[in-house]
């Protein structure tokens, strides 16, 4: 019977994202539906019954049940505070996410959530006394209770089929909030794909030489900076189209060239990050193929550029492994940019022109942002730029209005603007090199539509918020020219449809390297290079 009381309570309680969904799918709570969400409240009830049935030994059962209660709670707020559906890149991210954003989520609800749902079932689960017959009599009632559990779901199936089939295979989500068995899925997916990771990483592109508009004997060097957004996304910046001015800054810098149709590779820093570095594209991306073979980073290393990584995020997710890399994401002390252990962007700037100027060889300095991570945006730009509000200025997204939520995060991209922009400066600044600027997202962000919050939804059934991205490019006048690249040809594309597919191959092409995992078909910028 514990087992039963525990599946009915699972089922009911704790997966109120997952009915609310179902009843949006179906229609509404029209009277012909009623017998079909009974049908699967029976169905998924036998069928947990049934998997915890086979758990009930004395020593198992109960710390079992108490995992899954501790853990499903968890689970279950989550998705009923934010909209987020549980995959295996969510656990992913679980597992990889910086500690310090990670206890941005905490708050006295979870807290709450979790004694209510998690430590006081648990505690009542431990106290029930359980008798155990015979070996034989409990064999044959175990078996009796799987038997019959498994029948009565399989017949209801059989029966609800018909409705069941095009229900659960129009909208994906609904198996990513059937919560425990979401988490336990992904779970296993994510940790089969660690145990698999490869021991060897393949080289890359390891013909990479600098091609005929470099020059070796030319005594300028060339310098580029990639800034790797974070959860920025495109339909917030004023310069596609935006009503409030979030990008007053960018918009007077001269030579910007804003693309406004690009679209990133995955919904979350783990998966975009190592998939826009790759030569993979979106589809033929894994994280296993990713890990198994160099980089875009690797392939410019070949082609003899110094490589710097500068990062105020959670890492590289690998990417940067064989590159030097810096963390400006904690300081034991208070300065300019860091408050509290919070440390602003504008921090990986500093001693940046020194740095340029002081390189022997050409360079790439990747400049990883912490950008507009969620869900304490308040926190992520410095006082004097909360121009937008009233903001949202605690982590409980619930406790704030939509409008608050929506002022606090445009404050982070108003952010954006004065540190991409301020970096522009500082290249332009450098009159003995030629210098470019690619500035891109991760990801997008849901602020609330359809109920949805932060990020991380399977790609497939991911709202556009969280997969349209801004992406730029600037460029210096004797950048464009010694490489041949045409300002206004490219100005002509912006509104063209492109995705983190392209980035690999546009830095490439940017740089004149030449190699054969350069694909010209992928370049942005290839169209608009006078010699082509």
């Amino acid at each position: 019977m514990l087992t039963l009381a525990v599946s009915v309570l699972l089922v009911a309680v704790y997966n109120v994202a997952f009915w609310r969904h179902l009843v949006t799918a179906t229609g509404g709570m029209a009277a012909g539906n009623l017998l079909l969400y009974m049908a699967t409240f029976v169905i998924l009830v036998l069928l947990l019954n049934a998997t915890l049935t086979l758990l009930a030994f004395r020593p198992v059962l109960k710390p079992v049940i108490i995992v899954l209660l501790c853990v499903t709670s968890l689970a279950s707020y989550f998705m009923n505070h934010y909209g987020i559906v549980i995959d295996a890149a969510m656990i992913q991210n679980v597992f990889e996410t910086d500690p310090r954003e990670a206890s941005e989520l905490f708050n006295w609800k979870l807290a709450a959530t979790f004694l209510l749902l998690g430590l006081l079932p648990s505690v009542l689960v431990w106290r029930v006394p359980l008798r155990y017959a015979s070996f034989r009599r409990e064999t044959l009632s175990r078996g009796s209770a799987l038997g019959i559990s498994l029948a009565v779901a399989v017949a209801l199936l059989l029966v609800f089929f018909k409705t069941f089939a095009p229900t659960f295979r129009e909208h994906r989500e609904l198996r990513f909030l059937l919560t425990p068995l979401n988490y336990i899925q992904a779970t296993n997916s994510f940790v089969k794909r660690k145990l698999s990771r490869p021991l060897v990483v393949a080289p890359l592109g390891t013909d990479a030489v600098r091609g005929p508009l470099w020059a070796a004997s030319s005594p300028r060097r060339t310098v580029m900076v990639i800034v790797v957004g974070e959860t920025a996304r495109a339909m917030n910046f004023s310069l596609n189209g935006y009503a409030r001015q979030t990008n007053p800054e960018l918009a007077r810098q001269d030579g910007l060239v804003n693309f406004r149709e690009v679209y990133s590779c995955g919904t979350a820093t783990a998966v975009s990050v190592p998939c826009v570095f790759s030569a993979l594209g979106r589809a033929d991306y894994s994280e296993s193929k990713a890990k198994s073979q160099q980089g875009l980073l690797d392939v410019l290393s070949h082609a003899g550029m110094d490589v710097l990584w500068r990062d105020n995020n959670s890492g590289c997710k690998g990417v940067c492994d064989r590159v030097r890399y810096e963390d400006y994401s904690s300081s034991a002390t208070r300065d300019a940019f860091c408050v509290n252990g919070e440390c602003y962007d504008e921090r990986m700037l500093e001693k940046l022109p020194e740095i340029i100027r002081d390189t022997q060889r050409d360079m790439v300095i990747v400049l990883h942002q912490k950008g507009s991570h969620g869900p304490a945006y308040a926190k992520r730009y410095p006082e004097g730029f909360g121009r937008f509000g009233p903001v949202c200025d605690t982590n409980d997204l619930a406790k704030c209005s939509t409008a608050s939520i929506v002022a606090a995060y445009d404050n982070t991209i108003l952010y954006t603007d004065h540190f991409i922009s301020r970096a522009i400066d500082m290249l332009r600044a450098e009159k003995g090199v030629d210098t470019a600027l690619m500035y891109f997202s991760d990801h997008g962000e849901s602020l609330g539509e359809n109920n949805m919050y932060l990020h991380g939804a399977p790609y497939m059934i991911a709202p556009v918020e969280q997969r349209h991205v801004p992406f730029m490019l600037w460029m210096s006048r004797s950048f464009g020219e010694r490489y041949q690249i045409d300002g206004k040809c490219l100005a002509a594309r912006s509104g063209q449809t492109f995705s983190h597919d392209n980035v690999f191959h546009t830095v490439l092409g940017m740089l004149n390297v030449q190699t054969a995992v350069y694909s010209p078909a992928l370049d942005m910028v290839h169209a608009c290079r006078h010699a082509a």
